[in-house]
């Protein structure tokens, strides 16, 4: 396709069509010429708002996109209502690709009965790869959000499903070809579906019910930079196992095969929690069907501590995410 805005014809077959998941908050959604979005909320209803860009890869774009919009909104203890794209496009991308792309959309929104509301879609020769970036708009009851924020000394640190998922997904679909020639066919191909957990609305919805007392979904940087930016944003310290942070085999291979730390690696599907009955949220989570495990506790102070059976050793802040050396 040609440099500048995508042409209306284009448009309205490749975006407009892919779209029907329609929400009775939004007043005006996407249409040609429209720059803005309205939302109706109840008078007793905050708004909240998450903005995120896919970068890290290509493939699946438009599921991860959304996907990780609504964790977002999620982690906040919010319903998501519905999502603002900003598509940047190379120019070797055609038609077809863009209408892939807004149906892997449409359909990461049906599942979650989330409405595309509006965006901008563009060829532009600033970008080498597809670019999209996501804004979420989600409601929530007034005082019912859930920070980062909210770990207190004494509070119990849960992790959900397992870290590093993401991560995993992507490169057995990147690398697919050289995992290949070191791992079976069915190894591989598990590894790539890691991507169908990737949602976190569900184990977000029983923790709010539970009195959650923080949430923060574990993306770039991994559980080590979740956890470092939970205790940052808390004022807190942390006495964490390493051995009690649930992680899958496929994990570990494919990143001792990269040699990269899956403790770093990207790792949305996967939800950092801290809560005063700790056991309770747990009890509550497994009795939804989703996975987790306590794994150390908020403490007085500014230590954040990880203990691997005997050896002790610091949290540092966030680094670079480990996806990016690959």
């Amino acid at each position: 396709m040609k440099i500048g805005k995508i042409p209306e014809n284009v448009l309205k077959r490749a975006v407009f069509r892919q779209l029907h998941t329609k929400r009775p908050e939004v007043l005006l959604g996407a249409g040609v010429g429209e720059d803005c979005a309205a939302v109706k909320l109840a008078a007793d209803e905050t708004l909240v708002l998450s903005t995120d860009p896919i970068t890290g890869t290509v493939k699946d774009i438009g599921t991860l996109s959304i996907q990780i919009t609504l964790n977002d909104l999620a982690s906040a203890g919010a319903e998501p209502v519905g999502v603002l794209l900003t598509v940047l496009l190379p120019e070797y991308v055609e038609e077809a690709g863009l209408r892939e792309m807004m149906g892997q959309v449409e359909t990461a929104c049906a599942a979650a009965g989330v409405q595309v509301m509006g965006g901008h879609t563009e060829v532009t020769a600033a970008v080498a790869q597809p670019v999209i970036t996501v804004c979420g708009v989600g409601k929530v009851k007034d005082g019912r959000v859930v920070t980062t924020a909210g770990a207190k000394p004494g509070m119990d640190i849960l992790v959900t499903k397992w870290i590093g998922i993401e991560g995993t997904s992507i490169l057995a679909k990147e690398q697919e070809k050289k995992l290949r020639e070191r791992f079976s066919a069915p190894f591989v191909e598990t590894a790539k579906g890691l991507d169908a957990y990737l949602s976190v609305l569900p184990e977000a919805e029983v923790a709010v019910c539970c009195g959650v007392g923080a949430m923060h979904d574990v993306t770039e940087g991994g559980i080590f930079g979740a956890l470092w930016e939970m205790a940052e944003a808390s004022g807190v310290g942390l006495e964490i196992d390493l051995k009690k942070i649930p992680i899958r085999q496929e994990t570990v291979e494919i990143c001792e095969f990269f040699g990269i730390n899956p403790y770093q690696l990207i790792s949305s599907g996967s939800m950092l929690m801290a809560a005063e009955d700790g056991t309770r949220l747990l009890r509550e989570l497994e009795r939804a069907g989703i996975s987790a495990a306590i794994v150390g506790k908020a403490t007085e102070g500014n230590d954040r501590v990880l203990w691997n059976e005997d050896e002790r050793r610091f949290l540092e802040p966030p680094k670079t995410d480990e996806l990016y050396k690959v």
